[in-house]
C-alpha cells in the first residue's frame, strides 16, 4: 500500500490502497517506514497518492468504533503530520486528487504542495460527518490557511476545487494531472540543492510554535495507553 522510489537526490513515496487511500494504522507505519529509508538516503520527498485520490483520510470503522486501536490510529495520524512539518529535508506533496480530512493535513504538512487540477474535493470534512476537531488537526490548518478560509474550513466543512484550493493556502498550484509527477519531481530536484542543514534549522525556527502546540495537544487529548509490565 506504500511504495518507495529513490532516484537520485528524491525518494517518492506512493500510497496505494486500490481505494480510496484510508489511512489504517498499517498505512501510517508503512509511510513512517519509509520516510525512514528516505532520511536515511538523505532525499527530498515527494508525497503522491493514487490517480484521482491522495487520501480520504482515517480508517472510518475504526475511527468510529473508538478504543484503544482508534486512539493509537490518530495519534499516529498526527505524529506523522508532525514528523513532515519538522522533517530534515524538504517534502513536496503530489495531491493526485481528492484529499479529505487527514488527508488534507497530510497535504498541509508538506514544503511545497501541488494540486492534480480536475473535480476533486479538497476538505476538512470533520464537523459536517459529526466530529470534533482535534486541536492538532486546527494547527495544521491555522499554519498554512488564510484567515476567512481557516474559519470555512474548520467550521462550515467547506469544500474547495483545486484551484480554489490554492487561493485558500491548501495548495501552492494547481498543475494539469498528466503533468503533476513530473512537476514534483523536478520541483523536488530544485529543492535537493538547498543547504539542507540551513533549511532544517530554518524550518524548526519558522514551525516552533505550530509543533510545539501539535505534539502538546496529541499528548492531552490523544493520550498513549498506559504501559502494563
Amino acid at each position: 500500500m506504500v511504495d518507495y522510489q529513490l532516484d537520485g537526490p528524491v525518494a517518492t513515496i506512493t500510497i496505494d490502497d486500490g481505494k480510496v487511500n484510508a489511512l489504517s494504522l498499517a498505512v501510517l507505519t508503512s509511510l513512517d517506514a519509509a520516510l525512514d529509508r528516505a532520511e536515511g538516503d538523505g532525499a527530498v520527498v515527494v508525497l503522491s497518492g493514487r490517480p484521482g485520490v491522495f487520501s480520504a483520510g482515517f480508517d472510518l470503522p475504526t475511527l468510529r468504533a473508538g478504543g484503544p486501536d482508534g486512539v493509537a490510529m490518530l495519534r499516529a495520524g498526527f505524529e506523522l503530520a508532525a514528523r513532515l512539518l519538522a522533517y530534515p529535508t524538504p517534502v513536496v506533496i503530489a495531491c493526485t486528487g481528492h484529499a479529505v480530512a487527514m488527508g488534507v493535513f497530510l497535504v498541509l504538512s508538506g514544503d511545497y504542495r501541488l494540486g492534480a487540477e480536475g473535480p476533486y474535493k479538497i476538505t476538512v470534512n470533520e464537523v459536517a460527518i459529526g466530529l470534533t476537531l482535534p486541536t492538532a488537526a486546527i494547527e495544521i490548518c491555522r499554519q498554512r490557511l488564510s484567515p476567512a478560509q481557516f474559519s470555512r474550513a474548520a467550521l462550515l466543512a467547506e469544500v474547495f476545487s483545486p484551484a480554489d484550493a490554492v487561493a485558500a493556502g491548501f495548495l501552492d498550484r494547481a498543475v494539469d494531472a498528466t503533468a503533476l509527477h513530473e512537476t514534483a519531481r523536478k520541483v523536488a530536484a530544485q529543492l535537493a540543492t538547498l543547504d539542507m542543514a540551513a533549511h532544517h534549522a530554518s524550518k524548526l525556527r519558522v514551525r516552533r510554535a505550530t509543533l510545539d502546540a501539535i505534539r502538546a495537544s496529541i499528548d492531552t487529548e490523544l493520550p498513549a495507553p498506559a504501559h502494563v509490565p
